[in-house]
């Protein structure tokens, strides 16, 4: 499994598992436990969850695939903004580690910026650092100048990780929260690297994968996981979907192939707001 190295200098999986939605439909609850579990024998040991996700179930359905191996599971949850105060963080998170059936969360996140201070959130943060409930902490969906106000508060250059839409068809990082990110030794987790799917869907991009001996899944992820400082963390709930794209990990595209996902999806020309799903 490649790595990704964290500031903190833990080397994390490049390739996680997403579980948004899951837990939505009790029909797929056990393809969905045995997918998780399926990623975890094949080295995807990073699973991103969420408090939000299903009110819950999600987490749940987490712990429950994950009983009996934690030790090799990476676990990363999310505190909704409106929690995100001093004590609220720290009630939400003593929630989800009951939810997830744990003694503590490796990356805990804040979701997206609310109105609480960003250093009100940190110093929960480090509270819970303290405690042994969370190890390394992180955000997700800031832009360049959430990120800088998050870096000039106590604490706030801690920062593990921004997950942030990221793939072929939303480049916008790219511009300068990207760059300032590689500066300081941020990694990126990318959620929705296949745009939940509508990549799959573009019949031009889908033609080129396809001509590469990729099939489009494979060939989207490919190009997220070239770079050095990415995680991926496609959802699926099917272990037939999680082979094939777990099999990304074997393609590395060519500097021509690299140029053709280039002109097809071209990088941004100028600053633009943050996309968010």
């Amino acid at each position: 499994m490649k790595t990704v190295r964290l500031p903190t200098g833990e080397r994390v999986p490049a390739f996680g598992l997403g579980t948004w939605r899951m837990g939505d439909d009790p029909s797929m609850r056990q393809e969905e436990i045995a997918t998780l579990r399926l990623g975890l024998e094949l080295g995807a040991s990073l699973i991103d969850t969420a408090e939000m996700y299903g009110d819950g179930r999600a987490e749940e359905l987490v712990g429950e695939a994950i009983k009996g191996r934690r030790e090799e599971t990476l676990l990363v949850s999310k505190v909704l903004p409106e929690n995100a105060s001093r004590q609220g963080t720290i009630s939400a998170c003593n929630r989800s580690l009951r939810r997830l059936k744990t003694d503590r969360i490796d990356i805990y996140l804040l979701h997206w910026r609310g109105t609480v201070p960003l250093a009100e959130t940190v110093e929960a943060f480090l509270e819970l650092q303290q405690a042994g409930k969370i190890k390394a902490f992180g955000v997700s969906n800031l832009d360049l100048a959430e990120m800088q106000d998050l870096w000039r508060a106590p604490g706030g250059q801690s920062v593990a990780t921004d997950q942030l839409l990221y793939n072929l068809s939303r480049r916008k990082i790219e511009w300068d929260l990207l760059p300032w990110l590689r500066e300081r030794q941020i990694p990126v987790m990318a959620y929705s690297p296949l745009e939940q799917a509508r990549l799959l869907g573009n019949r031009k991009f889908c033609d080129l994968a396809r001509t590469w001996g990729m099939t489009p899944a494979q060939a989207a992820l490919a190009w997220l996981l070239e770079k050095p400082d990415i995680i991926v963390i496609p959802k699926t709930s099917r272990r037939e979907r999680l082979k094939e794209n777990l099999c990304a990990l074997d393609q590395h595209l060519t500097p021509p192939q690299l140029a053709g996902l280039d002109e097809l999806f071209p990088p941004p020309k100028g600053p633009k707001p943050l996309d968010m799903l």
